[in-house]
């Protein structure tokens, strides 16, 4: 039964305090509207982050700007946040808290579920098999992507990692497939840019937008992953298909989580994030998968700004702890001209070796790798000792190394903008640069 209480004990930050409160349970979801408010149409929502006693503290995701200790009416549903779903889904555009934005009305259906999913049994996980074209050398050839697979893609500001993620989410869309995406904390030019990028691409219809801009509150962030992972779970394991979701930007997710944490009061750690970090990062991550006897898969490709392009920043350490590798994106390489500037010597793929090599794919792909890598290792010694002797005094090997250095970036990894490679495309493209050059 729904209760309701009127005022507040203390209103800090975006957190709301109540006090004699009875049978609130932790996760609720709360609605809050003023007394005084000519419409209700609108109210704000939270959610219960903490109970003691008869006290309960609601974070308000729109922010408590507009509440008072006096006028506030707050109303516990006694259910958890949730989601409608349904195949209108696709196609759609909703705000940071799963709202509809695009004008066409709200998403009609009785199923509906808690944001927060329902964690996949181990023992009814499939092992992730199986690539997935990207249409990137640079990814398919050295970094395969695997069906059900977690791959974040490290960045930094200015890096154009949302030319990236918009192709790859372009060049993955079929009549079996759908991507959803979700933006915390973007600029609105940058979703803009996504959404024209997915409609001139035909990839519109079959995605869902999640879009939390930058002048969105903050804690609406902690939402937006949970209403598109929910979205994507239906698409993947309710209909079959093979779902795509892209999170982006994973920093400002965390640093959200950081100001919820400084309000409540919690003891920071590193860099004053939550000691929790971990586990919340991997509450999101391990939603991707496959489950055994289901047609469809999630594959998670969350994108994260590094600092100051520190790798060891802890949303980036902790997002390599628990996803299966990583794509790095290099600054070096695109102030050279390299599209994508994606440096292969710190991106791997964990799961490759399972995606690649049998069943339909060709059996020279992990051969091919080994010896793309191997090779592509000691460019950096032969650049190294060039600036230290000079060319003159370079071996014929080191010369080589060079060459096949220079060409490996503008040939294998350059791609025109636009451009997609086919696998057969980019092992023929890797074997012609190992036999031509070494």
């Amino acid at each position: 039964m729904n209760v309701e209480y009127l005022g507040a004990r203390e209103i800090r930050g975006s957190l709301m305090i109540l006090e004699g409160i009875d049978d609130a349970a932790y996760d609720e979801s709360v609605r809050i509207s003023l007394t005084d408010r000519a419409s209700d149409a609108s109210p704000l929502w939270g959610r219960v982050i903490r109970i003691d006693g008869d006290v309960a503290v609601v974070l308000v995701f729109e922010g408590t700007r507009d509440l008072s200790l006096a006028n506030t009416v707050t109303r516990f549903t006694g259910r958890p946040m949730e989601m409608p779903l349904s195949l209108e889904l696709m196609g759609r555009t909703f705000d940071g808290m799963g709202r509809p934005k695009d004008g066409l009305g709200n998403v009609h259906t009785r199923l509906r579920r808690g944001i927060n999913g329902i964690p996949i049994n181990p023992t009814q996980r499939d092992y992730p098999r199986g690539h997935v074209v990207t249409g990137f050398s640079a990814i398919d050839g050295l970094a395969t992507l695997v069906r059900g697979q977690k791959l974040p893609i490290f960045t930094g500001d200015g890096l154009p990692h949302d030319k990236l993620a918009a192709m790859i989410a372009a060049n993955l869309c079929t009549p079996s497939t759908a991507v959803v995406f979700a933006a915390m904390g973007v600029k609105h030019d940058t979703a803009e840019f996504f959404r024209r990028s997915f409609s001139e691409s035909g990839a519109l219809e079959r995605s869902v937008l999640f879009l939390n801009l930058a002048n969105d509150p903050p804690t609406e962030r902690i939402i937006t992953p949970r209403c598109a992972l929910t979205a994507a779970e239906y698409l993947a394991f309710d209909r079959g298909m093979d779902v795509l979701a892209i999170l982006t930007d994973m920093t400002a997710y965390a640093e959200a989580l950081r100001e919820i944490s400084s309000a409540r009061g919690e003891i920071p750690s590193r860099k004053g994030y939550p000691g929790y970090l971990y586990s919340d990062l991997a509450s999101l991550y391990e939603r991707a998968g496959i489950i055994k006897g289901k047609r469809g898969s999630l594959t998670q490709i969350p994108i994260l700004t590094m600092p100051g392009d520190d790798i060891t920043h802890p949303v980036a350490d902790f997002t390599g702890y628990i996803t299966e590798g990583q794509i790095v994106l290099d600054r070096v390489l695109y102030q050279r001209g390299i599209y994508p500037p994606i440096n292969i010597l710190p991106s791997l793929s964990r799961l490759m070796k399972d995606g690649i090599g049998g069943g339909k794919t060709r059996k020279d792909h992990p051969d091919l790798a080994k010896r793309l890598f191997s090779s592509y290792a000691k460019v950096s010694d032969a650049r190294a000792i060039l600036s230290i002797v000079g060319e003159e005094d370079l071996s014929e090997e080191d010369k080589s190394t060079l060459v096949f250095g220079q060409r490996f970036e503008q040939e294998f990894i350059n791609q025109r903008e636009g451009e997609s490679r086919t696998m057969e495309e980019t092992l023929d493209l890797g074997w012609d640069l190992l036999s031509s050059v070494l």
